[in-house]
């Protein structure tokens, strides 16, 4: 069954598995200390910027909570978009690791603004409030919606004189980058942010996301919070060797622009079919569109995917690097013919 309920459900990309044979080869040292962890590093600077310090993880729950430990302490509060990957679908991880509390707020598009943020900055100094010292936001968010570089700065201007630090989970942030055709340079590192998880399973890796700090004192404690929070593996190569093709190559921008691309496709074929209400722009990978609970357990026969909200029959779908114009053109099929 073709499966539009998540980009991790894709497979490997071709690159991705050839790196990870070549790197399967005689011995090399482990915990990170090989020349494949050398050159992703590298590569990494190069696309972010020098001040870009990456600790390579398993995965994007890790690759948070252990960005998040490195920026608080458990006295601290984290505010957050109330869909934040980290309050709806960690099973309460961040909070387990940090100790603190995560303050939600609702918003019509899955983004925060700096109005929106400062409701919640009260409390500094008062030994009754837990502090905030962290802003966590999604690029692109839950909803596919994308921060542009404007709305980024905005919320860092706000924080950091506070001396709070901005986190970007950055899970698909090749999507959103290419969605506004800009660098990872462009839309994070000189747009203020402190820390990013950044992504890299959801569009073709087998596992592996990156913690990249660009703040000396968030720095200082990572490589110890990474083996506590029992995220540092001992055969780096594995993790790191997928990233040398993902940015020599461009597979990031290759991967993410098709899977966006096919995004649109079905976006564009959905409308041609029906009056069908989309909740949300689609500006990446991610479509949110409301169907007929009939239509929406007969397309579930066929197709896997999620209902996002039961209660108004919002159903979500998701677009992967290996996502084909002919699975597109089959579900656009079977919903016409399911629809009459």
């Amino acid at each position: 069954m073709r499966s539009f309920a998540s980009d991790n459900n894709s497979g490997i990309h071709p690159e991705i598995m050839k790196a990870i044979e070549s790197a399967n080869k005689d011995h090399a040292a482990g915990y990170g200390d090989d020349k494949w962890t050398t050159k992703a590093t590298a590569l990494i600077k190069n696309a972010f910027g020098p001040t870009a310090d990456p600790y390579f993880v398993f995965n994007g729950t890790g690759a948070n909570t252990v960005a998040l430990r490195a920026c608080t302490q458990t006295y601290h509060a984290i505010i957050g978009a109330e869909s934040a990957h980290i309050f709806m679908d960690e099973c309460g991880a961040p909070v387990f690791q940090t100790g603190c509390q995560i303050i939600e707020i609702p918003t019509q598009d899955g983004k925060l603004t700096p109005e929106l943020i400062y409701s919640k900055l009260n409390g500094f100094g008062e030994v009754h409030h837990s502090q905030p010292k962290v802003v966590y936001i999604s690029e692109c968010t839950e909803f596919g919606t994308v921060y542009t570089p404007k709305e980024i700065n905005a919320i860092a201007d706000l924080i950091h004189p506070y001396g709070m630090y901005l986190h970007v989970d950055g899970a698909r942030l090749s999507n959103a980058a290419v969605s506004l055709n800009l660098s990872f340079k462009e839309l994070i590192t000189d747009c203020g942010v402190d820390i990013l998880s950044f992504g890299g399973t959801k569009n073709g890796m087998m596992m592996g996301e990156a913690v990249i700090s660009f703040r000396p004192e968030l720095s200082e404690g990572l490589k110890f919070i990474r083996k506590q929070s029992c995220q540092l593996y001992s055969k780096m190569r594995y993790t790191t060797c997928q990233f040398i093709p993902f940015f020599e190559s461009n597979l990031w921008k290759k991967n993410a622009r098709h899977a966006n691309n096919m995004a649109r496709l079905l976006v564009e074929g959905i409308n041609d079919i029906g009056k069908f209400i989309f909740t949300q722009k689609t500006e990446a990978n991610v479509i949110l569109v409301k169907m007929d609970r009939q239509l929406i357990e007969e397309l579930q026969k066929k197709y896997n995917f999620y209902i996002w909200n039961e209660n108004n029959n919002e159903i979500r779908l998701v677009t992967s690097f290996d996502t084909t114009e002919e699975d597109i053109y089959k579900f656009l099929k079977d919903l016409k013919e399911l629809s009459k």
